[in-house]
């Protein structure tokens, strides 16, 4: 009987995956979306899902950047097996590999110069021609370049056939080994490409399935002359299941752009205040779907999660169902627990317990925990209370005077609960012959300092006798 890790997975061997993003900025919206369809298609299969940092460009690399990416996956949810690979260490292993096949004579020393080539590619513009490189030092003697003349190590492609990839998202897709030309291994310097290094890496950390954006399908048909060629010199190096992600496209079909919402994962839960269960939700979705299930705990999309039920076509990403549906998260999360991710983006000095209590009445309006903060900052504002422009042009005299009168009537209000002060004004209001509103809205300002807040008999309860009568009597008095 097959293991869990044949069924569906592609391969016999044991289901690994990796995640590589590069430490060179923040942690993109689709990067994080690569990120959580490698980790679900290892947990979905019980394998292992790796973290490995691509950190070779050393000039916009950063120790922050980093800190940034591990931040963000740890906020989503998202455990890694093992420690993070830091792709800058391992230049050495990289380049051993370069070498051994340029010992086996399936790479080269190429000694071109950087106007040889350049003249090269302008002609081949001139001619209408694909520009790659001519293979010029494929079959020389390295003995022809002067002594001590740098040299590139370059790879010797197939130069016959095709390369086929069953890609599990893509299908099949083919390129035609002619097409593909003796690139770079290691530079001048001695460094590794990004071409090596990430195969090797993956041969090395025996990932068996690739997955990632669909940008990256051309280098599949590269990485894997590097891995057919490495046949026979080492042990292990087997063709990967590759599954290349189509990108995330705006609502109007364009590419995505940070007018659609192409932010970090910090600057989501940060700036937009979206719950790490929403977005974890919404990235889900994207291309991704389980007949009309809307909603999946991680449990279940681990259950359901196959790579190859993403579709082929770009996913478009809609700020507003994503707003919508981080309202929903919030409505059904711990008060207690929103209330710790609030407290920090009102002020200091935040009454936990009164926030806590405040929930159910405040996070019914809220879409994200910015708008949910915002709400609540009423509560432990001091007085006197300063006036949004709407709220002061509330507080007339008329107004005043009611303000003066509500403040006596609920002095006598020995029940301080939100039905007994309904009771309360909705009387008053039928003595004045007005509608409620005409007195809720003067007294919304008076208590709040704005025009918008939770019903004004929550604000009553939640603020207290004290608190009110003195938010009231503050304005009363002008």
């Amino acid at each position: 009987m097959a293991s869990k890790s044949d069924i569906g997975s592609g391969t016999t061997r044991p289901v690994v995956t990796r995640f590589a993003p590069s430490p060179t900025g923040f942690l993109h919206i689709g990067n994080a979306r690569t990120g959580l369809f490698s980790w679900l298609y290892a947990r979905h299969f019980g394998g292992k899902a790796l973290l490995r940092i691509e950190d070779t460009d050393k000039q916009r690399s950063t120790q922050e950047a980093i800190d940034v990416i591990l931040d963000g996956l740890d906020w989503l949810g998202l455990e890694f097996d093992g420690e993070p690979v830091f792709q800058s260490q391992r230049a050495d292993r990289h380049a051993e590999v370069a070498y051994k096949l340029l010992e086996a004579g399936r790479a080269y020393k190429c000694f071109s110069t950087p106007e040889e080539l350049t003249e090269m590619r302008e002609q081949q513009r001139a001619n209408k021609q694909p520009l790659r490189y001519d293979g010029r030092w494929r079959d020389r003697d390295p003995s022809e370049a002067p002594e001590g003349t740098p040299f590139t190590v370059r790879i010797k492609t197939e130069t016959t056939g095709e390369i086929v990839i069953e890609d599990a998202v893509q299908g099949r897709v083919a390129v035609k080994n002619e097409e593909i030309d003796d690139f770079i291994l290691l530079r001048a310097d001695g460094t590794p490409t990004y071409m090596l290094a990430v195969v090797v890496d993956d041969v090395d950390m025996g990932c068996t399935h690739i997955i990632r954006g669909d940008d990256h399908l051309n280098n599949a048909f590269r990485q894997l002359q590097v891995i057919r060629a490495m046949r026979g010199i080492e042990d292990g190096w087997e063709d990967p299941v590759y599954a290349h992600v189509p990108l995330i496209h705006g609502n109007d079909g364009a590419k995505l752009s940070k007018r659609h919402g192409a932010l970090g994962v910090d600057a989501y839960r940060d700036e937009l205040g979206i719950l790490p269960e929403t977005l974890f939700n919404y990235l889900l979705r994207l291309g991704w779907g389980h007949g009309d299930k809307e909603e999946f705990t991680r449990e279940e999309a681990i259950a359901l999660f196959d790579i190859r039920d993403v579709n082929k076509g770009p996913s478009r990403f809609d700020m507003k169902k994503l707003l919508n549906m981080n309202g929903h998260y919030i409505r059904e999360a711990d008060d207690a627990r929103l209330a710790g991710i609030a407290a920090p983006m009102i002020g200091p000095d935040v009454d936990i317990d009164l926030l806590t209590k405040a929930m159910p009445v405040l996070k019914t309006r809220a879409r994200d925990m910015i708008e949910l903060a915002t709400g609540a900052a009423f509560l432990f504002k001091q007085r006197p209370l300063e006036m949004s422009e709407n709220a002061a042009s509330l507080l007339n005299d008329e107004a005043r005077k009611h303000l003066s009168q509500i403040s006596a009537r609920l002095r006598a209000v020995s029940d301080w609960t939100t039905e007994a002060l309904e009771a309360n004004l909705k009387t008053y209001a039928e003595e004045l012959g007005l509608g409620l509103g005409k007195l809720a809205q003067p007294l919304r300002a008076a208590l709040t300092g704005q025009t918008t807040s939770p019903g004004i008999f929550d604000v009553l309860a939640l603020l207290g006798r004290e608190e009110s009568l003195a938010r009231i009597d503050a304005q009363a008095s002008g």
